[in-house]
């Protein structure tokens, strides 16, 4: 999965005490959403979320693990975000699942969130494909040069390795048979749902963090 830079160094006026405060509010806020989310026990800042293709797009019926890890500068740099199954998109590789990192920095300022991230980025990255910068490039070019074909594979890669009929266990005796490894996460994870999100790690006073609420005019390219 794709890495975002994790060095303070850069970032003027950086607290870290505070920004330690906002990932626990913004992972607070995701579990008690009503995404399914799961933690890393032994890292709360490693999260698996289930993710369903949006309505209207080629993806629309398809399931996916996405893998979110929150780099020391969080939210100054943006996560790290990865598909855990498989999908054929020109902004994500193929192989290791990786988003794009300069398309989420494009997107991503202090103001959002991770639940921002599921409602709004991912759909829009799922809707609206940039293959002028692409980690897939048979897929960027497929999109450009033949677009019913681009449309036939990404339906087969979501029938395939993303239906929603497809238990985890099905999808990992499919990859078994490709012999295609997928990170082996689930292991050390936890499921957690709105009834025990208070009493996970990441528990937070709300009202603490306001002092991060708009760190819109950090640059995030620096």
């Amino acid at each position: 999965m794709a890495t975002s830079t994790t060095s303070t160094a850069n970032i003027p006026g950086f607290n870290k005490m505070l920004a330690h405060k906002r990932k626990e509010k913004d992972v607070l806020k995701l579990l008690m959403s009503d995404f399914k989310v799961t933690q890393n026990k032994e890292n709360p800042y490693d999260i698996v979320i289930e993710f369903h293709g949006p309505k209207g797009s080629l993806y629309e019926g398809g399931k996916w693990n996405v893998s979110v890890m929150l780099p020391d500068a969080y939210p100054y740099k943006s996560p790290s975000i990865g598909f855990n199954n498989k999908i054929y998109h020109p902004n994500v590789d193929e192989t290791s699942g990786s988003v794009c990192l300069d398309v989420i920095n494009q997107t991503w300022s202090p103001i959002f969130d991770l639940v921002n991230i599921f409602d709004t980025f991912l759909p829009q990255l799922l809707l609206y494909p940039n293959p002028s910068d692409p980690l897939n490039s048979e897929a960027a070019a497929m999109m450009l040069k033949f677009p019913s074909k681009y449309e036939d594979k990404v339906k087969e890669h979501v029938k395939k390795h993303a239906c929603a009929c497809v238990s985890p266990a099905q999808e990992d005796k499919k990859s078994k048979d490709e012999d295609q490894e997928l990170p082996q996460t689930q292991e050390s994870y936890s499921d957690v749902g709105e009834s025990d999100a208070a009493d996970s790690d990441v528990g937070v006073d709300l009202s603490e963090v306001s002092e991060l609420s708009d760190t819109s005019d950090i640059d995030l390219n620096e």
